[in-house]
């Protein structure tokens, strides 16, 4: 219980800058901070910082259901 207050308190670490940042977005079981998805959105595809962002986002899995 204290370990989701202090993550609550402090923040997530991102899975794109791997730091710990108070606000971004969830996607899966996955965070990203509002600065990486900004990033993310602003980058052209032709944009060598977008083939980061790519290699990066393969870590996010889709989480398995059971049943």
């Amino acid at each position: 219980m204290t370990r989701i207050l202090a993550q609550e308190h402090m923040g997530e670490s991102c899975v794109i800058c791997e730091q710990v940042k108070p606000m971004g977005i969830h996607l899966y079981t996955s965070f990203i901070c509002t600065e990486c998805e900004r990033g993310m959105i602003d980058t052209d595809t032709s944009d060598p910082k977008y083939k980061f962002y790519v290699d990066k986002l393969r870590k996010v899995t889709k989480p398995e259901i059971f049943s």
